[in-house]
C-alpha cells in the first residue's frame, strides 16, 4: 500500500496524490463546516461568537502539536526514500513516543491556560463562559488528535494517502451525528460541538493504527529498532520543533487580530468565524497539494533526485493557480448563501455583510495563499523546517501589524486584510528561501557521494 513518488512523471503523481488528500481535507472542512453551522442555527449568534472567538487559541495550541506531527513524518519519508528500512523502523518509533509525550504536556497546560488566554485576547463577555466550556474540551482531547495527525504523517509518508482519509470521512459523519444528538436532542451547547470533535478524532486516529498494523509489514519493527536513541530523538526534535513552532507562531499574529476583532462586538466575530469556516473550505484544494508536495519533496531528497523536487513545485503550482481562478470567482457567486447557512435569519443583517467583505478580500489573495503553502511544505519536506518557521514569523508580524495599525483606523475592513497581508509577506520571504535551500542540497548531494542520505542536517541550511 505504499507509493514511490520518485519515478513517473511529477503532474501525474501530484494530481493522483493530492486528489485523496482534498477529499479528506474536503471532508474535514464538511463537518466543521456543519459542526460550525449547527452551532450557528440552533444557538444563535451569541454562541456562534463563542466558538469562533477560540478558533486563534485553538490554532495556537492544536497547530504546535500537528507541527510536531509533519516535522516527524520528514525523516520517514526521506528514509523510505533513500529504502533505508532500519532507519524508518527507528524514525516510526521515535515519533511514536515523542508525540505521545508531548501530547499530553500539550493537553494539560492548555487547559489549565484556556481562560487566561481568552481573557487576555478581550472575548466579549457575554460569550467568554461558552468559549472556555468549548475550548477546554477540544485541549483536553488533543491526545486524540495527535493519535490521528500522527499516524496519518506515517501513512503518508509511505506514500498512502487514501487511508487517513477513509477514517477522515468517517469521523466526519460520526461528528455530525453527535453534534445533532447532542446539541439538538440533549441540548449540550457548545460542549456538545466540543465532545463530537474529540469522539470523531479518536475514532479516525485508531482505525489508522489498526490498518498501520494490519496492512503495513514495512512498519513491523525489531525489538533492536525501538531502543530509544536520544541522537535520534534530538534530530527529529530538530525537525518537528521548528515545524510546530511554525504553526505556533503564525498562530499568535492571528490571536493578535482576533483580539482586535474582538473589540469590534459580537457581530465582527460571528462574521469572522462564520466567514473564516467556508474560506477554509475553499482553501482544502492549498493544504492537500501542500502535503503532496512535502512528500514528493521528502522522497526525492531521498532518492538525491533534486530536479524532481523542482518539476513537483512547478506541477503544483500550474494546478493550484488554475484553481485559484476558479475559486474566486466562486466566492462572488455564492458567499451570500453560504453564509446564511451559519447566519439564522433573525440575526442582525450586518453580520452577513461583513462576512462577505471578509470572504471576498481574503479570495482576491488566494494565489499568494497557495504559495505559502507549496513552496513551504516543499522547503520542509526537503529537511529544511528552521527556515520555513521563519516564514511563519513574517506572517505573525504582518498580522500584529494590520492589527494595530489598520484595524483601529478601518475598523472591520483593516481585519479583513490580515491574512492577505501575512500571505504576501511570507511570500516574500519563501522565494529566496527555496533557491538558498536548493543550492545547498545540490552543494552537499553532488554525483559521486557514495553515503545515502540520512536525515538532513537543516539546522545548519538556516
Amino acid at each position: 500500500m505504499t507509493k514511490d513518488l520518485t519515478e513517473g512523471r511529477p503532474m501525474r503523481l501530484m494530481l493522483g496524490f493530492a486528489a485523496p488528500l482534498l477529499f479528506g481535507v474536503l471532508f474535514q472542512q464538511f463537518y466543521s463546516f456543519v459542526d460550525t453551522a449547527i452551532v450557528g442555527q440552533y444557538l444563535g449568534a451569541e454562541k456562534l461568537a463563542a466558538v469562533g472567538a477560540t478558533g486563534s487559541v485553538n490554532f495556537l495550541v492544536i497547530g504546535l502539536c500537528l507541527g510536531f506531527c509533519s516535522g516527524f513524518g520528514i525523516p520517514i519519508a526521506q528514509a523510505f526514500g533513500a529504502r533505508d528500512i532500519p532507519r524508518l523502523h527507528r524514525c516510526v518509533h521515535h515519533a511514536v513516543v515523542l508525540s505521545a509525550a508531548f501530547s499530553i504536556v500539550f493537553a494539560t497546560l492548555a487547559v489549565w491556560l484556556c481562560r487566561p488566554l481568552l481573557t487576555l485576547m478581550d472575548t466579549p463577555p457575554e460569550a467568554i463562559d461558552a468559549s472556555v466550556s468549548y475550548i477546554s474540551i477540544i485541549f483536553a482531547a488533543i491526545p486524540c488528535c495527535v493519535l490521528y495527525n500522527m499516524a496519518s504523517a506515517i501513512l503518508r509518508a509511505l506514500g498512502d494517502s487514501k487511508t487517513p482519509v477513509v477514517f477522515l470521512v468517517l469521523a466526519s459523519l460520526v461528528n455530525i451525528a453527535l453534534d445533532l444528538l447532542l446539541i439538538v436532542r440533549f441540548g449540550l451547547d457548545v460542549a456538545g460541538a466540543a465532545i463530537a470533535t474529540a469522539v470523531s478524532q479518536l475514532v479516525s486516529g485508531l482505525g489508522c493504527v489498526i490498518v498501520m498494523k494490519r496492512r503495513f509489514p514495512i512498519l513491523r519493527t525489531r525489538r533492536e529498532e525501538r531502543a530509544f536513541s536520544p541522537a535520534l530523538a534530538k534530530e527529529m526534535l530538530l525537525i518537528g520543533l521548528p515545524m510546530g513552532l511554525q504553526f505556533s507562531i503564525t498562530a499568535i499574529g492571528s490571536v493578535v487580530v482576533q483580539r482586535a476583532v474582538n473589540g469590534l462586538g459580537v457581530n465582527a466575530v460571528a462574521a469572522v468565524s462564520a466567514a473564516s469556516k467556508i474560506s477554509a473550505f475553499f482553501a482544502c484544494v492549498f493544504d492537500a497539494l501542500a502535503s503532496a508536495m512535502a512528500t514528493f519533496a521528502g522522497q526525492n531528497v531521498g532518492a538525491r533526485k533534486l530536479d524532481r523536487v523542482n518539476e513537483g513545485l512547478r506541477a503544483a503550482a500550474v494546478i493550484g493557480c488554475v484553481y485559484c481562478v476558479l475559486a474566486f470567482g466562486a466566492v462572488l457567486l455564492v458567499a451570500r448563501p453560504l453564509l446564511g447557512l451559519f447566519i439564522s435569519a433573525d440575526t442582525d443583517a450586518s453580520v452577513t455583510e461583513m462576512g462577505v467583505r471578509f470572504l471576498t478580500i481574503n479570495a482576491a489573495f488566494y494565489i499568494p495563499l497557495l504559495f505559502v503553502n507549496i513552496v513551504r511544505l516543499c522547503i520542509q519536506g526537503m529537511g529544511f523546517t528552521r527556515p520555513a518557521m521563519f516564514a511563519g514569523l513574517f506572517e505573525m508580524v504582518a498580522r500584529t501589524l494590520v492589527a494595530v495599525l489598520a484595524v483601529p483606523r478601518m475598523g472591520f475592513t483593516g481585519a479583513c486584510l490580515a491574512n492577505p497581508a501575512a500571505w504576501v509577506m511570507a511570500d516574500l520571504f519563501l522565494f529566496p528561501c527555496y533557491r538558498r535551500v536548493m543550492r545547498s542540497l545540490r552543494a552537499r548531494l553532488m554525483p559521486g557521494v557514495q553515503e545515502q542520505p540520512r536525515l538532513l542536517r537543516h539546522r545548519r541550511a538556516a
